[in-house]
């Protein structure tokens, strides 16, 4: 396997979060949330990305919401998104690609307000440092990079742009009018979500995979999707409640799913269902 030529970071080629360096392997992956390839690690980096065609396309999915995504796929392949406000966007879970286009988006959303940039959680950190320097190049304003201090440790490119944050006494951080990040743990001790007023004032919850939409618009909450490792009923009815402190409508997880309507009351139900299943209550069924 040939490696790309020196950078000044590396990527890795699974789960797509940027390294100051290039260890044998990528912690992030050989965590039991995550994997290493059967075939061994494998770096590459943002010019080789480049090369091979990859470009950040823009959706809408609702007023004052927009989805990111690199095409063809770039590591876990998450969906970004980014919170439109009058005081400036949020982009959260940044892609493990960046190019002018996606730099672009995400300028037009801030309106010449403030952005600041978030991650739920590490497997989603993608380039974040590098998002964050190419936006305040083209913003002229200083872009942060807000990393939990439960999960700062998995930060491999350690920069002067992150600020590490720790929710106040209720568990949240408003980061701009109407848009607040909150910390209810479960697939990582520092896993958040995003409550945002929305549009029509009804709410939004950008839940990461914290709270994963399923195709059948519930939700399925677990310590690693991948490996099938699940949480605690304890833990998922934790989450929950969290969550549900504040009205949300809508859900998006941080590919493409989404629970189009009634979402905190389909959460706390779908809670309620994986409490009772880990639980032993429906074991006659099995």
């Amino acid at each position: 396997m040939s490696l790309p030529a020196p950078a000044d970071f590396w990527v890795c080629r699974t789960c797509a979060v940027e390294h100051a360096t290039r260890p044998e392997v990528c912690a992030i992956c050989a965590d039991e949330r995550q994997w290493v390839p059967a075939t061994g690690q494998e770096w590459t980096t943002l010019d080789e990305l480049a090369a091979e065609g990859l470009a950040v396309e823009v959706a809408e999915l609702e007023p004052g919401l927009l989805a990111l995504h690199a095409t063809p796929r770039v590591g876990i392949g998450q969906q970004a998104k980014v919170v439109r406000t009058p005081a400036g966007a949020l982009l959260w879970d940044p892609l493990g690609f960046v190019d002018d286009g996606g730099v672009a988006a995400v300028v037009e959303a801030a309106g010449g307000g403030d952005v600041v940039i978030a991650a739920s959680h590490p497997h989603m950190f993608g380039v974040q440092v590098e998002w964050s320097r190419r936006l305040t190049a083209a913003t002229g304003r200083a872009v942060p990079v807000l990393v939990s201090e439960a999960d700062a440790g998995w930060v491999a490119r350690p920069d002067d742009v992150i600020e590490t944050w720790a929710p106040g006494p209720d568990g949240e951080r408003e980061v701009l009018p109407g848009v607040v990040l909150s910390q209810p743990g479960g697939h990582f001790p520092g896993s958040a979500v995003v409550h945002w007023t929305g549009a029509d004032g009804r709410g939004v919850l950008l839940s990461g995979d914290t709270i994963f939409a399923n195709p059948d618009r519930t939700a399925s909450f677990m310590r690693s999707y991948p490996n099938r490792i699940p949480l605690s009923g304890a833990v998922v009815t934790r989450v929950a409640e969290h969550v549900a402190r504040r009205p949300f409508d809508r859900l998006y997880n941080n590919f493409d799913g989404v629970i189009p309507a009634d979402a905190r009351d389909v959460v706390l139900r779908s809670a309620e269902r994986h409490a009772a299943w880990v639980r032993g209550d429906f074991d006659h069924l099995t």
